[in-house]
């Protein structure tokens, strides 16, 4: 008999019932350091005062009005994230697709409205994840995500991760954008060298097409730059954000240039939710906290701290471990066993990681994690890797 919740997630035998800071207590009391972050999301951890406050402030005043109306709330974040970033406007959503199906209708508007209607392609890249959608499976382009949801959408052109001589020859006369994440997180957590970001930049101004950045994962400050796009010293014309800007609260955001905006005028767009006075209560919180240079200092010495000691471990263990990579506290660490086998061998050694592509464990921790937790993190993911050796 099919369980009440649709079965499409294997899930842990974990219930949690509390949280605190880097923190999940399980029913029966355990502790468990979660260095997933609910998947890069709990930014600032769990029940953090400020993002608490935030919420229990807004919720003894108003919830939803919708988008007929204007929201205080949503006018302040969009005003934060313009103050912080290349953008001029902001679309707010309450996920990271919905952010990215809006970026790719913004796209094609764009070219729409300036003359240009067979500019509907987006070039994107092999292993990459932009959401669940059919679009945005679509857009990914992987078997795993699309097998058995056919017809795709079409509109979407498929190259080499990072290949530039196969992005150039992807160009044609019907590109309206490229679509990449600066570091791609589902597909194993991958950086985008700073060249190839520059070059993207330069081959989108020279074919009058969009520079579209996913960082629903990667951005918000985990990084150690408000967004990771920042490290190449480029702009997008587009955006996408989710995940980290509501701390734990479904919020996402489509984030343009002026010029890029340009065809989404009132009618081309909406949302029932999205950027209601709740959401973004709590992400104005978020900013306030994570958007502050001295807090991005820190995050890059944790950073820092924590690679270091995670080169340590794969010495430690080469039989388990292959390699460290990421950017940031977005760092995944390549197995040589099964990546499963080792974030359930931290399920016994009470640490909380998250599998992703090319058999890597992803390490999302919340970015005001502490140095000690830091060290707790490795040794636990030592015990995890010495049971696995033992059963070698």
């Amino acid at each position: 008999m099919i369980s009440s919740v649709l079965p499409t997630y294997s899930r842990a035998p974990l219930s949690f019932v509390k949280g605190e800071g880097c923190w999940l207590i399980d029913e029966t009391g355990r502790r468990f350091l979660d260095v997933a972050g609910g998947i890069a999301v709990n930014v600032l951890g769990h029940a953090h005062p400020a993002l608490v406050s935030a919420l229990t402030d807004q919720a003894g005043q108003l919830w939803h009005t919708s988008n007929l109306y204007n929201i205080p709330n949503q006018q302040a974040l969009a005003d934060a994230l313009v103050e912080h970033t290349f953008a001029d406007t902001v679309f707010f959503t309450n996920s990271g697709t919905e952010s990215m199906e809006c970026a790719v209708k913004m796209a094609r508007k764009f070219h729409y409205e300036n003359g240009a209607p067979e500019r509907n392609e987006i070039i994107a890249f092999n292993g990459s994840f932009h959401g669940r959608s059919l679009g945005m499976i679509s857009a990914a382009g992987a078997e795993k995500l699309t097998k058995g949801f056919g017809p795709l959408l079409p509109g979407f052109i498929h190259v080499p991760f990072a290949d530039l001589d196969a992005t150039k020859a992807a160009i044609s006369d019907k590109t309206a954008a490229i679509l990449i994440e600066p570091v791609q997180g589902e597909g194993g957590i991958v950086p985008v060298p700073d060249q190839f970001l520059k070059a993207l930049r330069e081959l989108c101004d020279q074919n009058g097409i969009l520079l579209i950045l996913d960082e629903i994962q990667c951005g918000m400050g985990r990084t150690g730059k408000l967004f990771a796009h920042e490290w190449a010293g480029v702009t997008p014309d587009i955006m996408a954000i989710a995940k980290g800007i509501g701390g734990g609260f479904p919020l996402g955001a489509c984030l343009a240039t002026e010029r890029a905006a340009s065809g989404m005028v009132a009618g081309t767009h909406g949302s029932t939710y999205g950027g209601n006075p709740l959401a973004c209560a709590v992400g104005k919180a978020v900013m306030n906290i994570v958007a502050d240079d001295t807090f991005l200092t820190g995050v890059g010495e944790k950073a820092g701290l924590f690679r270091q000691k995670l080169e340590g471990l794969v010495a430690n263990h080469p039989d388990i471990f292959e390699e460290v990579r990421g950017s940031g506290l977005m760092l995944g660490i390549k197995c040589k066993v099964t990546n499963i086998d080792v974030v359930n061998a931290g399920y016994d050694a009470q640490i909380l990681t998250v599998p992703g592509g090319d058999n890597v464990i992803r390490l999302l921790p919340p970015l005001n994690i502490s140095n000690d937790e830091i060290a707790t993190a490795v040794d636990r993911l030592d015990q995890a890797a010495t049971a696995l050796e033992a059963k070698q």
